[in-house]
């Protein structure tokens, strides 16, 4: 039996944490999908140790949260000092982005994985690029989001798991005497 698609599954997550985020914040900023943002540590960011990346938007995160007062620079992009929390669907490669995100002491990054059917929230950066601190949460549990002075609170109860698809074929009539 095939599962849900992946694509199916980030979307499901990224528009539901998007909507209970957006309401929430209530004038304190923006929640954006696929924003670009300048990380100074990331690959194609701008900084000392950063690498040219042919793609612009290869750290453009699932889903962040960003201060009232954040605008955009030069290139176009957010810089990550407005940043206040980054969430991703978990995938092969967050390692890296996570490491950027950390060197860029964005306060708080939330990693949703529908396999495990955990969250992980991430605090406490650290500019050698690692979370000091990490909380998994379960499905079904609510994230309290600590975002600039304000707690956010994230239902989960309603994030998606790559359950498999109901088989297409009809079941077969019962015998009688079998039902």
């Amino acid at each position: 039996m095939p599962e849900v698609p992946y694509d199916e599954l980030r979307w499901a997550v990224v528009l539901g944490a998007a909507g209970q985020l957006g309401e929430q914040p209530a004038g304190h900023g923006r929640v954006l999908s696929g924003v670009a943002v300048d990380f100074p540590a990331a690959p194609g960011g701008p900084g000392p140790e950063a690498v040219p990346a042919p793609d612009p938007a290869e750290l453009a995160p699932d889903l962040a949260v960003l201060a009232g007062d954040a605008v955009r620079g030069a290139r176009g992009r957010f810089g990550a000092a407005g940043v206040e929390a980054v969430l991703e669907v978990a995938r092969p490669g967050l390692a890296e982005a996570a490491r950027a995100y950390a060197r860029s002491g964005v306060p708080l990054y939330v990693v949703v994985d529908p396999a495990a059917a955990v969250c992980t929230v991430h605090t406490a950066p650290s500019p050698e690029g690692v979370y000091r601190e990490a909380e998994r949460v379960p499905f079904g549990n609510d994230l309290f989001l600590p975002l600039g002075g304000r707690t956010v609170v994230l239902r989960t109860d309603e994030f998606p798991t790559p359950s498999p698809l109901p088989d297409p074929t009809p079941a077969p009539f019962p015998t009688p005497g079998t039902a």
